[in-house]
């Protein structure tokens, strides 16, 4: 099952031009979508409009959903992040972190569109889509 990152999301309903926006209007038709609370935060937090917001939160109530345990992830999260910091790693952004933990713990694979996650592919295993 494939994780859609909010990078990739944004792209997509933009209606923007990349392989991942492609990836993700194909999966839509063919395939279940795994969702996270941090996802679907940061995807309806940039959607203007209510009747927008309101179909938006109807096709992420339809996706199966993870979300992690909250003590647990927070933890492996961390122990993730030092781990990425000893190999000579900077995350920008915690956020990703905490979404690849729970890809990771759930054996999801993610869509992405953001750097950081290519380093998590690299020193913590994080299975991601392939181009």
């Amino acid at each position: 099952m494939v994780l859609v990152d909010s990078s990739v999301w944004v792209e997509y309903l933009r209606g923007n031009a990349c392989w991942q926006a492609d990836r993700l209007d194909l999966l839509l038709g063919t395939e279940l979508i795994a969702t996270c609370g941090l996802v679907m935060a940061e995807v309806l937090q940039g959607i203007p409009g209510d009747r927008e917001f309101e179909r938006l939160r109807g096709i992420f109530d339809a996706m199966p959903f993870f979300p992690g345990d909250a003590f647990g992830t927070a933890v492996a999260a961390a122990r993730h992040f030092r781990r990425l910091r000893a190999e000579g790693v900077t995350v920008r952004k915690t956020v990703d972190v905490l979404i690849a933990t729970v890809c990771i713990e759930n054996r999801l694979e993610l869509l992405h569109r953001d750097r950081d996650f290519d380093a998590m592919e690299r020193v913590l295993g994080l299975r991601v889509v392939a181009r």
